[in-house]
């Protein structure tokens, strides 16, 4: 007697945790450390101020905290966790992975955990990978971690990049589940094209120059790929769901430049009261930047079930990658 085929699985948002750490650098304090001004910062990326990692705050030690919050907030054990997967391009150590530190702070001990390199699209693309795990039924429950510590990469005498970015980290709990009353992740596409790496990249690592190196950046280059690029993946996910822009209740992209923030979604037909924006409060926290912002959103009762959100994301290398969620 043939088998019944498998019910459809779907990975669905628990509950989302932010963590910052509790060092606030604002634009005036930048003036007093580079030639720059609160003007020129806020006219050119919108941010007003970022937090950076003290002594004993790592990638590891925000995305743990991060990680528990989600739990709370999803009311689960972490004992029930059998997945994590962390984005960051700031890892505490070259090996091992992050994730496993992360995991060894929460006492889980089975399951599997592992780091995603993909820089700011890299919650993107961690939430499309877990997403795969889970839907084929090897794994029940997952944590998407985006954390970075990327001041510990900044050269604090470049203007143009250090004003830009931030730590933290964010987290979302990712449960495999039937009859999910359409709630769950819809759609997903990715893209990379590794032809663009002097646009925006870090000049060092283990195996060329044996050091860590610091963030470099072609801005006009980069914002140029930001807003015209990237639409393909953003519209094949409306394609995939069957919907447009106008059927969203909220847009949650990166969290790079106010300037592309608003590009975008004026190119997408995305009206701007649906837009979250947490730039301002937190600068540029790469693959952090999607979960802080949509633990923002839903702290704050904008998020709710049942809302349809995309998060969109553009990094180094350059990565792209968009995701529908049913939350």
């Amino acid at each position: 007697m043939s088998k019944s085929p498998p019910s459809e699985l779907r990975s669905v948002v628990l509950g989302v945790g932010a963590c910052l750490p509790d060092k606030t650098l604002t634009n005036a304090d930048l003036e007093k450390m580079v030639d720059t001004s609160d003007e020129w910062i806020v006219q050119r990326s919108g941010i007003r101020e970022r937090h950076i990692a003290g002594e004993g705050e790592t990638t590891a030690t925000l995305g743990a905290k991060a990680a528990e919050r989600a739990l709370a907030s999803a009311g689960v054990d972490a004992q029930s966790i059998d997945l994590i997967i962390c984005a960051t391009s700031t890892p505490d150590y070259t090996f091992p992975a992050s994730a496993t530190q992360i995991q060894a702070a929460l006492g889980i001990r089975h399951g599997v955990a592992f780091d995603l390199q993909a820089v700011c699209s890299g919650f993107v693309f961690a939430v499309a990978t877990a997403d795969k795990f889970l839907r084929s039924g090897s794994h029940k429950r997952a944590l998407v971690i985006g954390s970075e510590t990327f001041s510990r990469i900044l050269d604090w005498q470049d203007r143009t990049t250090c004003v830009l970015f931030g730590d933290g980290a964010g987290a979302i709990v990712l449960d495999a589940q039937e009859n999910t009353d359409g709630r769950g992740v819809l759609a997903s596409r990715l893209r990379s094209d590794g032809r663009h790496r002097e646009k925006l990249f870090v000049d060092g690592g283990p195996s060329s120059t044996g050091t860590v190196g610091h963030v470099r950046m072609v801005g006009k280059d980069v914002f140029r790929h930001a807003v015209g690029q990237v639409s393909d993946v953003m519209l094949g996910c409306f394609e995939d769901c069957g919907i447009s822009a106008a059927d969203l209740d909220w847009f949650v992209p990166h969290q790079a430049n106010k300037r592309i923030i608003d590009a975008s979604a004026e190119k997408l037909g995305i009206a701007p009261e649906k837009v979250v924006q947490t730039v301002q409060l937190h600068g540029n926290t790469s693959a952090a930047s999607i979960p802080l912002a949509l633990s923002a959103a839903v702290a704050d009762g904008r998020i709710k079930r049942g809302d349809l959100v995309m998060i969109e994301a553009v990094g180094g290398g350059f990565t792209w990658g968009a995701a529908i969620v049913r939350w």
